[in-house]
């Protein structure tokens, strides 16, 4: 779809410059700005660029103040209700849903690369156990390329369709991996017959000496997980993907740099700091006391798992990743666990407390995934992982709609320079 494109002038020292003004199908308007420079001699100053779009792009749409989130139009709540993570991950890469014979040869597709070179399973190795299985991810995914020269030439559609797809496959059986390793277990390789979550679930909690089934309704979850994590448009991991891939790097180097972005607690490992925090809290009857701490300025306290940046209004994947938590707590009937105790309290503090309601401080998805992964099962120290696992998609989107713009350039960010001006080389001896 073209984009429409207005004027609007810009005044400096009695010049005036016409800059275009373009419309998108849905959302703001942005003024494009890359001739102010030549034209004007100046730059334009946005720290963390939340005022700037970085590029045009047709996969993921957000509006923060009415809590919309749109895979390719989708909306994510009936994506999430009626879809699985693949039919998901084919709608971020293709754009539209698949049909039955799209469909099964893209399951088909992911289903058979789920299994790692085998040289790479003694990599793992060379790690320390006790290493945190973020920067195990870091490591395996960024040595993809040393294991898969066929598919990193960017130039070649075809290899970059064969990279996406063996990301997408494999990440579920690397995230495992890590997982294994980082507790002492012998890793468990994928099977063709589960499905995506399940085949996962099975990878992480299988042991050799007993058989294991994935149920059902906690495979559900983890591929609503996924779903709902799948792509967030132009976030910290994201952007950082976008500016490795303009430089030209391979995909598998691209992603690893987004999983090292995403290992950021402001960023990644905001579910992992909601259960870090729900630990200090302790006990329900200690609940009154932190919220009066995050309603007090002075006190650097701030409850995690509330609130979002981009959302003013509640978060939509939160109500999602809510009925999940509730199902995954009601099918393991978990009644005696204190960190979810303090967590059923907490949410119905939050959704009840008029300071939590003006401040729009609803529970995020971080709260939720937080406590249904915990649930599951998984240590604080996998939940970031998980996070990269299902993003990985979402990266993969942006990368290749990035590699097939013919508009984009490398990524070059100016600055406001506030050092030194020139000055001259004293030698030590002159130098007081």
């Amino acid at each position: 779809m073209d984009v429409k494109v207005d004027t609007a002038q810009f005044k400096l020292d009695g010049a005036t410059y016409e800059l275009n003004v373009r419309h998108g199908t849905i959302g703001p308007s942005v003024v494009d700005i890359s001739g102010l420079y030549r034209d004007a001699k100046i730059f334009t100053y946005d720290p963390g660029y939340t005022a700037t779009a970085s590029c045009e792009s047709k996969i993921t749409y957000i509006d923060g103040d009415e809590g919309v989130l749109l895979y390719r139009g989708y909306p994510i709540e009936q994506l999430a209700e009626h879809g699985s993570f693949l039919e998901t991950c084919y709608v971020l890469l293709y754009g539209d849903l698949p049909n039955n014979a799209q469909r099964k040869e893209f399951e088909s597709a992911i289903t058979y690369h789920t299994m790692l070179h085998e040289q790479m399973s003694r990599f793992f190795s060379g790690f320390r156990r006790d290493a945190h299985p973020m920067a195990v991810m870091v490591g395996v995914v960024g040595a993809l390329s040393a294991f898969y020269h066929d598919s990193t030439d960017i130039n070649d559609p075809q290899q970059r369709e064969i990279a996406s797809r063996r990301m997408i496959a494999k990440l579920p059986t690397i995230a495992a991996m890590a997982y294994k390793y980082h507790i002492g277990q012998p890793f468990v390789y994928p099977r063709n017959d589960l499905d995506y979550a399940s085949n996962f679930l099975h990878m992480c909690f299988a042991v050799p000496c007993e058989e294991y089934k994935a149920n059902p309704v906690l495979a559900r979850a983890m591929d609503r997980i996924f779903i709902l994590h799948a792509d967030h448009e132009q976030n910290a991991s994201t952007s950082t993907v976008r500016l490795a891939g303009s430089s030209g790097a391979n995909p598998f180097a691209c992603i690893a740099a987004g999983i090292a972005c995403l290992w950021g607690p402001a960023h990644g490992g905001a579910n992992e700091a909601a259960l870090t925090m729900l630990e200090e809290i302790g006990t329900p009857d200690r609940i009154p006391e932190f919220v009066e701490r995050a309603k007090d300025k002075n006190d650097p306290f701030r409850l995690m798992g509330f609130g979002h940046r981009v959302y003013k209004n509640y978060d939509p994947r939160a109500k999602i990743m809510q009925k999940a938590a509730h199902e995954v707590l009601g099918e393991l009937g978990i009644n005696d666990d204190p960190l979810l105790d303090v967590a059923r309290e907490l949410e119905k503090v939050a959704l009840n407390d008029e300071y939590f309601i003006e401040k729009r401080l609803y529970p995020n998805i971080d709260f939720y995934s937080g406590i249904t992964l915990r649930a599951l099962g998984f240590p604080t120290s996998m939940f970031t992982v998980l996070f990269a696992l299902a993003r990985t998609v979402g990266w993969i989107a942006q990368w290749k709609e990035m590699i097939e713009d013919p508009s984009q350039k490398i990524g070059r960010p100016r600055q406001l320079y506030t050092g030194p001006v020139a000055r001259e080389y004293l030698p030590s001896s002159k130098r007081i």
